[in-house]
């Protein structure tokens, strides 16, 4: 059960640093959903470190990190992905 939470919350999160970040991202959903369960683990890491991970009520602050860090990779992966797609079709043409 554990898995399909993480691959949900990382399809949100990866959805949700899609539409936050400008222009338009290429990548597949697939590679969002990835990128969205790395910014889950990462932001979860960043929480601890600042001792916010588990707070009373809703933790704000971690969805926050979460996101930023979604954000982050999402934003790195789609331009990594695109550099890589680019030189495929480069290569195609010649």
């Amino acid at each position: 059960m554990g898995w399909l939470w993480a691959i949900i919350v990382g399809f949100v999160l990866g959805l949700i640093a899609k539409a936050i970040i400008p222009g338009k991202q290429h990548s597949p959903l697939w590679l969002t959903t990835i990128c969205g369960m790395l910014g889950a683990i990462v932001g979860n890491a960043v929480a601890r470190a600042l001792g916010v991970a588990a707070t009373s009520g809703v933790d704000w602050s971690r969805h926050l990190f979460q996101l930023v860090a979604a954000v982050i990779i999402v934003a790195a992966v789609d331009a990594l992905y695109m550099g890589t797609l680019g030189k495929k079709k480069l290569q195609a043409r010649a």
